[in-house]
This record gives structure tokens, sequence and C-alpha cells, in this order.
């Protein structure tokens, strides 16, 4: 399973992230480049982009920490870098959606943006336009344990819970967040993604400065997007 996934780097490469061994026996590092790439199509690069990256995921992960989340999240490694428990990454995100958004908008006649009572969670392999899988595709390729999904659904469900009342008490509405995850000795470990990529914050007031966070087709647009993202946790 690790081999198959190692030979296709996509699911790392469009974050512009690098792993590397930092010491073989507990930890590894990620580091966060100063690119942000947008479905395989834009691609742009920003000084200090991925110090703020770095910064990001660090307080989310600290702060999910604070709540029993299991993270293996060590600490800020560098500037732009952050050491991990040494993990395995498993091969698949999870997208949580707390608004309708455009696919599911269409499939089921909905209204876009509307918020939802229930939080809707996607599994997802890869990074092209057809990635949505379930989890009956993992169990059959022998790419996940049974038991391992259903504290991945735990971790996703309090993650959910927190990060929205943070973000509500900031006059924001959580409405989309992908995470990653990883499995060392055992115990799976929540290990990203808190980049302007994976999470999606609207305001509860918008006014003609907001960022759509789905539409992030300029660098401008991205700097800003991070700057607002970085600037929420210290408000």
């Amino acid at each position: 399973m690790a081999t198959e996934f190692n030979n296709n780097r996509s699911l790392y490469d469009e974050l512009s992230r690098k792993d590397f061994p930092l010491d073989q026996l507990d930890y590894v590092v990620m580091e966060y480049s100063d690119y942000f790439e947008e479905n395989g199509e834009r691609k742009f690069r920003s000084k200090n982009l991925g110090e703020k990256f770095a910064s990001i995921n660090s307080f989310f992960l600290d702060y999910l920490k604070e709540y029993h989340i299991p993270s293996a999240f060590v600490k800020i490694q560098g500037s732009n870098s952050l050491k991990y428990i040494k993990h395995g990454r498993l091969p698949f995100i999870i997208k949580i959606l707390n608004v309708v958004d455009k696919r599911t908008a269409r499939i089921f006649s909905k209204k876009e943006n509307v918020s939802l009572s229930l939080p809707i969670f996607e599994m997802h392999y890869g990074t092209g336009k057809e990635t949505l899988i379930s989890d009956s595709h993992l169990l059959a390729f022998d790419l996940c344990t049974n038991d391992d999904l259903k504290i991945i659904y735990r971790i996703c469900s309090k993650v959910n819970a927190v990060l929205r009342s943070f973000f509500e008490r900031r006059d924001a509405v959580l409405a989309e967040v992908s995470l990653a995850f990883g499995k060392g000795e055992e115990k799976i470990y929540l290990v990203d993604d808190f980049t302007p990529k994976s999470i999606k914050i609207i305001p509860t007031n918008k006014d003609d400065k907001w960022v759509n966070p789905y539409k992030l087709d300029t660098l401008a647009i991205v700097k800003k997007y991070t700057d607002h993202l970085y600037n929420l946790m210290s408000s």
C-alpha cells in the first residue's frame, strides 16, 4: 500500500509540500514552499507564503490538541516546516462540508452556499476532478481498515465541531475543510491541512472586501485570503 502511494506524489505535490526524514526512528518534517497550486492549473509563487502556510497549520494543529484531538504535529521546525511524529500518510482525504457546494447543489437541486443542518463527509483519493470514492473502495483495495475509518470519522466530527465554534466566535462560517491522516504504531493521527487550498471560510456579514475562498485565481487573492486566515489566529 505505502509503495503504491509513494510512487504517486500528486496528493502531496498539489500543495507544494515536501516530506523528508529528520530522524529515521521518530520524526518526519513537512516543508511548505512558497508555491500555491489550484487544481493543477495555476501555480503562484510569493515570498514567505510557505512560512505563513506552516504558521497557520501549526496554530490549528496545536489548537485542536487542546481538545484532545490526536495530531502527529510536534512543533515548528524552521521558518516554513513542521515536525511530526513519524507516520505513514493514508492515501485519501476527508472533505467536510458545512454548506451546500456546487456539486451537491447540482445533484440535489439545492441552492448553493446554504448552511447544512448536518455536515457532509466526502472521501477523496488523488487530486483530479473525479476523486470522490466510498469507504468500500478503501476496504476492497486494503488501503485502510474498518476500525481506522471509524476512528477517522470520529476525529472529523470533533474537528468540525471545534473549528465551527472557533470561526463562529470570529463572525465567520467554516464552509469546508479537508483533513488528511497518518498512521504510526497503530495509532491514527491528524496531519493536515489548514492551508487556503483546504480550508474555506466565509464571513457572516459579507462586504465588498471579502474574499471568495472558492475563487483563488490570482496571486493577489491567494495572498489576501492567506493573510485573512493568518490574522484570524490572533483575533
